[in-house]
């Protein structure tokens, strides 16, 4: 047994060696060795470090496939750069140490365990701080995580890991390995708190289905608003800024029909066609979906700061880039992926040859989505980019019945309650779409045999103009089929 007051052989032994070593004259690099870069040379270590070099080295300067120092690796593991003072003896994140330097006895560390910050990191938190990285975007975070298979990984691996990986150059491997010193994370997920917003992954069951589908979607969603099981019915309707009353007029009654018919209107909070379409969405107490090109902070244009927050209110505001990012010729068309993925289709109401809107369309098509193109007068520079997708394929589109044509798949088969129908009449067919009081009504007076207009109207008590418009929503929605004279019956269930 070791005395109380007697030196531990271990200890004598590395005392031994170090006066040995400075005796023969031993370089610094032969008495190093492995901890090539140490800051101190050996003759001024305690014993007690070389014990802990020998056993090891200090704990996450070691990487776990050499084991070799990394001075680098040492200046990033601890917080110094912050300015933060770490207490003598005390590891800031909690491990005991001895000198100047952490220690372990092992030989081997978890990959994730060479950055301490990484690892109490959630994988919402990480992907954040990815999207924060410059050159860092959905197609190559995809080729990352095939290799690393987590994000947490990625922040924690080394430059030379990163430039083994296809696509990943030197400057977006540098500006992973130190991404600490670009990316504020707190403040990010700090400013995200305090605005009221929510940061979607793709894991995330609120994040848009449909977005989730395309080939590159983004690393994370800044959502303000509540997500709807109506959003996987969306439609984007979308055009040019410089539009016409006729293309105004046009979007606005657009956004209203088909949010009145229960589909969810997405375009990009931009002025002209765009703003025309939410505010017709808002007006038939319909939901819609703005797509910012800039942080969820700012607006742009700024006229319309009260229309996002009613948007927020009523229905959702979303954006990929972080806060405080202000528009530019590189984020619009990033947004309009976006409008264009999330959606069924996209409508084109008024675009000129360059609009931004037939980038829009483009996308729409890479992704197998429905295009549709309103015409106008052929003599109108503000039609010719419509006017060009119609001769591409793009269907032309004079109302919403020529949108919902495109979607039979959205009925259903599910028959309506009993109570609601009358006797002797077969069960109405059911969509995903809702059903308002008017058209209930209107379907209680409905069987197989036709009825002509006017006895729908004698038997509902309904005002004339509201049981044609009614009936052309059914209709729409092909769940009433109109018969020549008038007369109209439902349509059989599928």
């Amino acid at each position: 047994m070791i005395g109380k007051n007697r030196t531990p052989p271990v200890l004598r032994r590395a005392e031994r060696g170090a006066a040995r070593r400075k005796r023969e004259g031993a370089g610094n690099r032969a008495a190093v060795g492995v901890f090539a870069g140490a800051q101190n040379p050996p003759e001024e270590r305690t014993p007690r470090q070389a014990v802990g070099e020998r056993n090891g080295g200090w704990g996450r300067n070691r990487t776990a496939d050499t084991g070799i120092f990394s001075p680098l690796l040492y200046q990033l593991s601890y917080p110094a750069q912050s300015g933060t003072a770490i207490e003598p003896g005390r590891f800031p994140y909690g491990k005991r140490y001895f000198g100047d330097r952490p220690a372990r006895t092992g030989f081997a560390f978890a990959r994730e365990d060479r950055h301490p910050v990484t690892m109490g990191m959630e994988v919402r938190e990480a992907l954040v701080a990815l999207n924060l990285v410059d050159h860092v975007g959905p197609i190559r975070l995809q080729k990352l995580m095939e290799r690393f298979g987590d994000p947490r990984a990625i922040l924690a691996a080394q430059e030379s890991e990163l430039l083994r990986v296809e696509g990943v150059g030197a400057s977006t491997a540098h500006a992973i390995a130190h991404w600490e010193t670009n990316v504020d994370l707190a403040a990010e997920l700090q400013r995200a708190a305090a605005f009221g917003c929510r940061i979607l992954i793709r894991d995330d069951p609120e994040y848009p289905a449909l977005l989730r589908e395309i080939n590159d979607p983004p690393i994370v969603l800044y959502a303000r608003g509540t997500p709807s099981p109506l959003d996987r019915h969306a439609i984007a309707i979308i055009g040019s800024r410089l539009s016409t009353s006729y293309g105004l007029d046009t979007a606005r009654r657009l956004g209203f029909q088909l949010a009145h018919l229960g589909m969810t209107v997405v375009s990009g909070g931009a002025r002209g066609i765009d703003t025309a379409a939410h505010h017709g969405a808002l007006a038939a107490k319909g939901r819609t979906i703005c797509v910012l090109g800039t942080g969820i902070n700012l607006v742009f244009p700024p006229e319309n700061a009260a229309l996002y927050e009613r948007i927020a209110a009523e229905g959702m505001v979303l954006t990929q880039f972080p806060f405080n990012r202000a528009p530019d010729r590189q984020t619009f068309p990033i947004r309009n992926r976006i409008v264009a993925g999330m959606t069924l289709g996209s409508v084109v109401v008024e675009a000129n040859l360059e609009s931004g809107a037939l980038i829009t369309a483009q996308f729409a098509s890479e992704y197998n989505r429905q295009v549709f193109a309103v015409p106008g007068r052929v003599d109108s520079p503000r039609s010719r980019g419509c006017h060009d997708l119609i001769k591409k394929g793009a269907k032309l589109c004079e109302g919403p019945e020529d949108v919902l044509s495109e979607f039979e798949y959205l009925q259903a088969v599910p028959p309506a309650s009993p109570s609601l129908l009358p006797a002797q009449t077969p069960p109405t067919p059911s969509l995903a779409l809702p059903f308002s009081g008017q058209e209930r009504r209107i379907l209680e007076v409905l069987g197989q045999d036709e009825v002509a207009m006017d006895d729908v109207i004698r038997r509902t008590g309904l005002p004339p103009g509201a049981v044609a418009s009614t009936l052309l929503g059914l209709e729409i929605k092909r769940v009433v089929r109109q018969s020549p004279g008038k007369r109209f019956s439902r349509a059989a269930a599928r």
